[in-house]
Formats: C-alpha cells, structure tokens, sequence
C-alpha cells in the first residue's frame, strides 16, 4: 500500500532529541499524539533517558559507598598499629644488677628500692641511691616526687659497698648530723633528685608534713668534692653546711 503524505513527512531531530517540524515544511500532525496528550506535549527520548540515568547513579552511588567503607579498616589498622610502634620506641628501663639490690636490701631491708646507680657523684665511683618508697594514696597522691621514710646512699669502696649517706628521722653522714636536719623526728619525706653533668647527683628532702606547703623550702644535699662527701646546702644552694656531731645549733657554712 503506497504511503500518504502524512505518513511520508519525517520530523527534523533537534539537539535535544525532540520531535520539531522544519521551518519550510508544512505543519503535518502526528498520527497519534505524544504521551497521550497534545497538550502536554514532551519529547520521548527525555524520560527514556532519565529511566536510564535513574539506575546508573544509584549503581555509582553503591560503588563508591562500598570503596568508602573499604577503606576504613586500613585506617584502622594504621591507627592502631601507630601506638605499639611508639610502645616499642621507647628505651628499656635497665636492670637493677643483683650486687646493688642486695647491698640496698643490706641497709634498708627486704622492702628497699633502687632509685639511680651508677657514677652518681661523678667522683668516678658507683653509687647507688635507695629507699624505703611509700605507695601513692588518695591522702598523699597530691604531693610532687617521691614519699619514702628511710633513704641511703651506697658507694663501691674496693670492691665493698658502704653506706656514705642516710635519711631516716634525720639526715646524717659519716661525720654527723647535716646542717639544716629538723631537730625533731621526721616520720616521712618527700625525696627529690636531679643529675648534673658536671656536679652530678642534688637530692632534696622535704619533710612530709611540709610538703604541701609552697613557702618551705626542700633541703638540698649534693657531693662535696673537697671533703669528699655529701653534705647539705644552704638555703641559696650554693654554698655547702657542716655537719653538727649532735643536734642542736646553727650549723657553719664553708664556700663551695
């Protein structure tokens, strides 16, 4: 059967895929209108692509849900691992030598601790610093440094280790009593310690029932290199005190 005219009429594509007639054809009405209603007159070809277009971003959305949340366990693991990098960064604590911990536990008995060993004075001798440590409370977990009741220093003397300083309820030396010991009892100290270079060990004693206030002053004890001792420090902690063979007095003070 031979086309008619209208059926021979073909629309010109546009860019946007819409049916539109030509500016020198004649109008020529489709044969069944468009979606339905000539009124409500759409191209095709824009919702065949928007029903296409609809399951392909939901499929990029999967993919790229499912890649962010592959990715996290390597975070994970990387977080993780960072810390026990650092863990096994940090330098091993050195052993207490057997020698040491049974010449402290000769002074100061079963429950002693070594705090330091070694050339502490920098007098090329070992020494060793030990105490008797009280255990951190909520009553005294407010105090900086260390609580002990009983402190020594030990020194390796030809192969025979000596007691050459101690902290009880005084501080005492070979020689006596030291300058600035409180002349009554003290039950507990807090100790503190730093190591010079070139001085080498400072020891500071603060009577326990001292500690909490800022205004006292701690004791400073350091090695005397000229009388080859530890003797306590004035209150400038430059000059060094003597020793009083008993309690009581001013104690002298001689120059560094």
């Amino acid at each position: 059967m031979p086309l008619t005219t209208t059926q021979q009429e073909t629309p010109d594509p546009t860019q946007d895929g819409c049916s539109c007639m030509a500016a020198n054809k004649a109008h020529v009405e489709p044969s069944l209108p468009w979606w339905g209603s000539l009124k409500n007159h759409r191209c095709p070809i824009s919702r065949s692509i928007g029903a296409t277009l609809k399951p392909l971003l939901s499929s990029v959305a999967v993919m790229c849900l499912l890649a962010g949340c592959g990715s996290e366990p390597t975070a994970t693991k990387t977080e993780t691992a960072t810390p026990a990098a650092a863990e096994a960064a940090k330098p091993a604590t050195p052993a207490i030598p057997e020698e040491i911990q049974s010449a402290a536990e000769s002074l100061l008995g079963t429950e002693t601790q070594v705090l330091l060993f070694g050339d502490l004075a920098k007098n090329g001798k070992q020494q060793f610093l030990a105490a008797n440590v009280v255990p951190k409370t909520s009553k005294n977990n407010n105090i900086v440094g260390t609580i002990i009741t009983r402190a020594v220093v030990g020194e390796n003397q030809d192969g025979k280790w000596s007691e050459i300083l101690r902290c009880d309820e005084h501080l005492k030396n070979a020689k006596g009593f030291l300058g600035l010991t409180p002349l009554s009892p003290v039950t507990g100290w807090r100790i503190q310690y730093e190591q010079d270079p070139v001085r080498g060990l400072q020891l500071y004693f603060t009577p326990l029932a001292s500690a909490a206030d800022p205004h006292v002053l701690p004791i400073g004890v350091r090695w005397n290199p000229q009388v080859k001792r530890y003797q306590t420090l004035d209150r400038t902690y430059e000059h060094f005190l003597n020793e009083a063979p008993t309690l009581g007095g001013t104690p002298k003070s001689t120059l560094r």
